[in-house]
C-alpha cells in the first residue's frame, strides 16, 4: 500500500437485513461511476488480495450474516478498498441500528473527476441517510470535533464547531458532520432545512438532485483543503448555515 493522499467516503444506512441486496448494489455503483474499477477481490489477513470468482454469492452470503466484509480492486500500487460496519442501536442516532460504509480511494485526478458519482453510487445503493467524501487530511480536522473524546471535553480545530457523539443525536436522518461532499438524502435535506433557494445559492450552484430524489452538495469545488482560507470558510458558513447538523439545534 503507498502513501499517497487519499478520498474518505462513507455513508450511513439502515442496518442490514437478511436477503440483502444493497451490498452488491453499492459496489455496482461504484464500479459504475469509475470505468475500469473492479472490486472483485477478499484482503488476506495477511493483507494480501485474493481473486473472488464468485462475488456476488460472496457478498449475499455475508449479508445474511449482517456483515459487509472488506473487498479491494486487487491492485496494490492503486489501492481501493470498501467495507461496512453494524453500529449498534447505543452507539446511533435515535436508538436504531445503522449500516457505516467505507471506502478509501486514491486522491488523483480520475478519482477527483469521478467523486461525486462514486458517492451517489455508494449512498443510493446503501439507500443511505446521509454520506461524504473528504480528503483524508481534511477529515482528520473534522474528526476532532466529535464531543466528547477520551481525553475529555472536544477540541475542535481552526474554529470548527464541537458536535455530539452520534448517539446524542435525535435522528438518523440528521447529518453528523460535513465534508467535501455531501450526499444528503430527500430525508436528510428535509431535516436539516435544504434547500432555501434564498440562504443556499452558492451550495445549489455546484449541488445536482440525484436518481431517487437526495442532494449531492459540494461545499468547494476542489477537494476541500482547510489550509485554504477560502476552503476553511466555506466549511465554517455550512456550519453556520446547518445548526442541526452534528446535533448542534433540536427545534
Amino acid at each position: 500500500m503507498t502513501t499517497r493522499k487519499r478520498l474518505d467516503m462513507t455513508v450511513y444506512a439502515p442496518t442490514l437485513a437478511e436477503h440483502d441486496g444493497r451490498t452488491l448494489a453499492v459496489v455496482r455503483g461504484m464500479e459504475r461511476a469509475l470505468p475500469g474499477l473492479r472490486l472483485e477481490w477478499e484482503v488476506s489477513k495477511g493483507g494480501r488480495p485474493i481473486e473472488l470468482p464468485q462475488r456476488e454469492a460472496w457478498l449475499a452470503e455475508a449479508a445474511t450474516r449482517g456483515k459487509f466484509p472488506l473487498l479491494c480492486n486487487g491492485d496494490e500500487s492503486y489501492p481501493v478498498t470498501i467495507s461496512g460496519m453494524r453500529r449498534s442501536a447505543s452507539a446511533s442516532p435515535g436508538g436504531q441500528q445503522q449500516l457505516q460504509v467505507h471506502a478509501k480511494l486514491p486522491l488523483d485526478a480520475a478519482i477527483i473527476t469521478a467523486a461525486a458519482e462514486l458517492l451517489e453510487g455508494m449512498a443510493e445503493g446503501a439507500r443511505a441517510f446521509w454520506g461524504h467524501a473528504t480528503p483524508d487530511s481534511a477529515a482528520l480536522d473534522i474528526a476532532y470535533q466529535t464531543a466528547p473524546t477520551l481525553e475529555g471535553p472536544p477540541s475542535p480545530r481552526r474554529g470548527l464547531p464541537a458536535l455530539k457523539l452520534f448517539e446524542h443525536i435525535r435522528s438518523p436522518e440528521i447529518p453528523y458532520y460535513l465534508g467535501w461532499l455531501n450526499y444528503w438524502s430527500d430525508a436528510a435535506a428535509e431535516a436539516i432545512g435544504f434547500p432555501d433557494p434564498a440562504r443556499d445559492t452558492d451550495l445549489l450552484s455546484r449541488a445536482r438532485r440525484t436518481a431517487t430524489g437526495g442532494w449531492i452538495v459540494p461545499l468547494t469545488e476542489a477537494p476541500l483543503e482547510l489550509d485554504n482560507p477560502a476552503h476553511l470558510d466555506a466549511l465554517l458558513r455550512a456550519y453556520e448555515r446547518f445548526p442541526k447538523i452534528g446535533g448542534r439545534s433540536t427545534p
